[in-house]
Parts: C-alpha cells; structure tokens; sequence
C-alpha cells in the first residue's frame, strides 16, 4: 500500500519521534512504501529513516522552494512548482493518508484532504496518530463540527484517530 504521511519536518524531541520510529517500521516491515513531503530533516527525517531500514520504499514529493532540503537517496522524488500542485500529487500517489504531529504545512494538508473526501472527491481512509495528545484540541473541534451539523457525513466516516502506532497500521491493513 502507498501510504502518504504528513507530518513535521522540524526536529522534534522523543515524546514525537519513538512513535514515528515505531510507525515507519510497521509501514517498512508491511512492505508498503512511503508517500511523504521528501524532507530530509526532522521528523519527515526520521519517518523516511525508518521506513527504509525496515525494509519499505521512499516516493519524496517536495516543492521547488525546498528543493535543498529533499532527500537524496528516495527510491523516487518528484519536485513540484508549488505546494498546492504538492498536496494533489502527494494525495494521488497514495491509497491512504496518516497524519502525525507537525505544525501549519501539516494543518493545511489535513484539512485538505478532510474537505475532498467530505465531497466525495477521495474514498481514502485518512488516520490521524494523536501522539502524546498532540491533536486532543483538533480532535475536540471536529467532533464539535460533527455534532453541532457542520459536516455532511459521520466524522467517523472522514478521519480515524488512533492512539498508537500499531493502530494505524491495524486500522489501514484491516
């Protein structure tokens, strides 16, 4: 399965990165290959790391302003001209979507790719990892959403949350 991840590109401390650890080796060890940002830094880093000495394969999907920061030995990288071209191209090679922690580029690819399946655009499972609780407050806004009207569909039918790396992997391969 090709399993696009969001997440930061910033280096982050344990709480953020044994879990990532533990994710990429689950995704290597299935055999699935990693759809990501291409980063070669921080947690995209680490993700990418995993993934590879499992046994996985890395498709890096960067953007011209990031080109320096892409790695170099991705079994596949495509530089796109802008990150809107990015978000599409990372959601059209993949068959899932995993969010882990990141910041305001991570944010925006979520709510994306939320918005396109709400409208029917995408039917592809989308699993955010709320590691250490990191997403407890987007979480609680969804929910908001879902019980207040604001979605056309069960938020149960957009996202999966998972609390655990096995999880995901569990949720994504059942």
């Amino acid at each position: 399965m090709n399993i696009c991840v969001f997440l930061s590109a910033a280096d982050l401390d344990e709480r953020y990165t044994e879990p990532a650890r533990e994710f990429a080796k689950l995704v290597g060890k299935g055999g699935h290959t990693l759809v990501w940002g291409g980063s070669d830094s921080g947690l995209m880093k680490v993700v990418a790391d995993g993934v590879r000495a499992s046994g996985g394969r890395l498709v890096g999907i960067s953007v011209e302003l990031l080109r320096d920061a892409a790695r170099n030995d991705a079994d596949e990288m495509v530089i796109t001209a802008d990150l809107a071209e990015r978000k599409a191209l990372l959601l059209s090679r993949s068959e899932a979507v995993v969010v882990l922690a990141g910041g305001l580029g991570t944010l925006d690819e979520v709510t994306e790719v939320l918005e396109l399946k709400k409208h029917g655009l995408h039917h592809k499972p989308i699993v955010l990892l709320n590691t250490d609780g990191f997403y407890d407050g987007l979480i609680l806004q969804l929910r908001r959403m879902d019980d207040d009207g604001f979605l056309p569909l069960p938020l149960d039918d957009l996202v999966h949350f998972a609390a655990e790396p096995a999880d995901v992997l569990a949720y994504l391969e059942s």
